[in-house]
């Protein structure tokens, strides 16, 4: 466990079970998250990862089982009612889900309006405000488009925390990205951390990246958290699924990246 276990958990999930048609997605999951730690959910693919953060956001509802945010069950919470808790949790997608339509400054600033902010000087300046924390100062006039890979995840990082959440979830931050832009989307992701208090959730194959910036590893397999433990636990641990994972992830570590 974490060191800061003896905290009440951000996020608090319990006997969680979910199934498409005859598929058992999820078997029974049992999961903290704790304010101003990193975790990264590792696992072979269909092991539930994402699903389970799906269920973290309150965009799925569980067959069985429960969640709590910050203390509260959002398990069978209509629409309206996710909306407070929804400002507690930002999502960062793998392809960061940007509009093309729009320009940085806009898709930033679309989670401001969509909860009522009209206020030109607030919308400008906290849209400057969280790219300015993103390292891309001055980009809101541009469009997708004319952006990087690397700097699209940033707008996409820029457009989950301007709600100020409490926790941000990732999926796969690092796809399509060459090492060093990979290397440069943690330490945003540990700056965040460090600097705002702001927990991390982290969908991710690459190992080299967890191993930077997770305070806790967490294992799924089967549709079950496996195993959890710290990065150090892991590199040392002799069981065989994770030493599989391990080597079949390092067996792919120099295999050709997209920018």
């Amino acid at each position: 466990m974490p060191a800061s276990s003896s905290e009440t958990p951000l996020i608090r999930v319990r006997n969680l079970h979910q199934n498409f048609g005859a598929s058992r997605v999820l078997r029974g999951v049992d999961l903290d998250i704790y304010p101003n730690e990193t975790v990264c959910l590792l696992g072979t693919s269909g092991g539930g990862k994402t699903v389970l953060v799906k269920h973290m956001i309150g965009l799925m509802q569980p067959r069985q089982g429960t969640i709590e945010i910050d203390g509260v069950d959002i398990s069978n919470m209509s629409e309206r009612e996710l909306g407070p808790i929804r400002k507690k949790m930002g999502m960062m997608f793998q392809n960061g889900a940007l509009f093309d339509s729009l320009n940085v400054a806009q898709n930033i600033a679309f989670p401001l309006r969509e909860d009522g902010i009209t206020d030109i000087d607030e919308l400008n300046q906290r849209v400057a405000e969280v790219l300015g924390i993103v390292r891309l100062p001055g980009q809101e006039e541009k469009m997708p488009s004319e952006l990087s890979g690397g700097m699209q995840k940033r707008v996409a990082l820029a457009r989950a925390i301007v709600i100020k959440p409490q926790c941000i979830c990732y999926d796969e931050p690092h796809a399509g990205l060459d090492p060093i832009t990979a290397e440069s989307i943690d330490k945003l992701i540990k700056c965040l951390q460090q600097d705002h208090g702001i927990s991390n959730i982290v969908i991710t194959h690459e190992l080299r990246s967890v191993f930077r910036i997770a305070d806790r590893i967490v294992f799924m397999k089967d549709g079950k958290v496996y195993w959890q433990g710290s990065p150090d636990e892991m590199k040392s641990s002799p069981d065989p699924a994770l030493r599989d994972f391990i080597n079949g992830s390092d067996s792919h570590s120099d295999a050709p990246h997209t920018s």
